[in-house]
């Protein structure tokens, strides 16, 4: 059966803005799109608009109670941290979070995300919620033995989430923490890559010399190769389309033309880079020389949230206050980045990100009433800038509605999810000593 929403606004993305739009849908795919005079108003959502369900880039929605730990901290201590508290999870403990940090996505309108996932537990999670993902898991090693048994041992706990609607891919952590040979075994692996690349100062400086913060955590890192994360892959033809780099804060010019030249996608995690002082991402670089540049939250090991709203002004922002000019990255272009950008840099584009029939019926409805936006000048800025989890009425994936304002269980997630971080923040000598695999 045919259904239809309507509102104040329609934002295709793709296309100009409809005022007192409609959106029709049947079978999980949009049939139409256009004035609510002609398709009907349907159910009517006042002082609201309608825009594609928002792509999150990159998320790890296994840390979902991981806000303010190590805050303050430099990069690798603040790694330090992150890593010894992590390996206080089991799996149950894994899944109580993954299955809060999908709903947070719902809740903040974010119907797709390509997640990390360092146990498999999110690739579970994003199933039982219906929130559409890749869920690239995690590897780690020296190795390639060492990496693909990591893989393995997470391949077979997810297994049976992956679908159409939950997807799977890998995701080597990283150049310190991943060796050569063991990307090589990834990309074997014939799957969707995201990798953490060029993210901060102190990193590099590991990479080049092996020295500096990072360098206390030796023992868990592989080798300084003497160049940078972006030159390495590069050099050992390991960068494509089927790559996502994650940051790419500290990027200098050629580095920039190696990933437009190897059509490398780039997930942007403002608020991340910030919170963790790495730096500015040079946005509109990126895009000038043709890369794919798409919006993450990344984590609450690093950010405060998954809202989305939050990103993009942080991305409107940061590319001012980088570029000095109030006209860097206008609220219309962020919102851009949050939902066809980030489809196109997780090559989804023909699915989701925009409004169109035929695309995937993954919507979200986002009120402004009350809000200083009305009535009505940019619509796109009014949600932009207007915009947070608290003003999504619903969240649809595939034409199934996915989260109600008001409809979700948070108490029993968050009582979860504390038990949870009380673990996580257990005695010191509690914790497990660092060994290569865990869970």
């Amino acid at each position: 059966m045919t259904q239809v929403l309507s509102a104040d606004w329609v934002l295709p993305i793709s296309a100009p803005p409809i005022e007192n739009g409609a959106v029709a849908f049947e079978g999980g795919r949009i049939v139409a799109l256009g004035p609510a005079s002609e398709l009907g108003e349907g159910t009517r959502y006042a002082d609201a608009a309608i825009l594609p369900g928002l792509v999150n880039a990159h998320s790890h929605l296994e840390y979902a109670v991981y806000s303010g730990f190590g805050d303050g901290l430099e990069f690798g201590p603040w790694l330090e941290t992150h890593m010894r508290r992590k390996r206080r999870a089991g799996w149950e403990e894994y899944l109580d979070i993954a299955r809060l940090g999908a709903a947070a996505c719902l809740h903040s309108g974010i119907t797709t995300t390509a997640d990390t996932s360092f146990s498999g537990a999110a690739a579970v999670a994003c199933a039982e919620l219906g929130l559409r993902a890749i869920v690239h898991l995690e590897t780690f090693g020296a190795t390639a033995e060492a990496a693909m048994a990591w893989y393995e041992d997470l391949r077979v706990r997810a297994a049976d989430a992956f679908s159409d609607l939950v997807r799977p891919g890998v995701s080597p952590h990283a150049p310190y923490t991943v060796s050569v040979e063991a990307y090589e075994a990834c990309a074997a692996l014939g799957l969707p890559i995201v990798t953490h690349l060029n993210e901060s100062a102190g990193e590099l400086e590991w990479l080049h010399s092996g020295t500096g913060p990072m360098a206390r955590n030796a023992d868990v890192l592989v080798a300084p190769p003497g160049t940078s994360g972006i030159r390495l892959l590069a050099g050992h033809d390991l960068l494509g389309p089927h790559v996502l780099a994650v940051h790419c804060v500290v990027v200098d010019g050629e580095e920039i033309a190696l990933l437009a030249r190897h059509d490398v996608a780039v997930a942007h995690c403002p608020r991340s880079n910030a919170f963790l002082g790495c730096g500015i991402a040079p946005v509109a670089e990126l895009q000038a020389a043709g890369i794919r540049v798409g919006l993450g939250t990344d984590s609450p090991a690093s950010t405060p949230s998954f809202d989305m709203f939050d990103e993009m002004r942080a991305a409107v922002l940061l590319a001012r206050l980088r570029s000095r000019r109030p006209e860097a990255m206008p609220a219309a272009h962020a919102l851009e980045l949050a939902t066809l950008g980030s489809a196109r840099a997780l090559r989804l584009d023909a699915e989701v990100g925009s409004l169109e029939p035929g695309k995937r019926a993954d919507l979200a409805v986002v009120s402004l009433e009350g809000s200083p936006f009305l009535p009505w000048e940019d619509p796109a800025a009014a949600v932009v800038l207007g915009g947070s989890p608290e003003r999504v009425v619903s969240t649809i994936v595939e034409g199934q509605v996915r989260y109600v304002r008001g409809e979700v269980e948070w108490p029993e997630l968050q009582r979860t999810g504390r038990n949870a971080r009380r673990r996580l923040l257990g005695s010191e000598r509690s914790a497990p000593a660092a060994t290569t695999r865990r869970l």
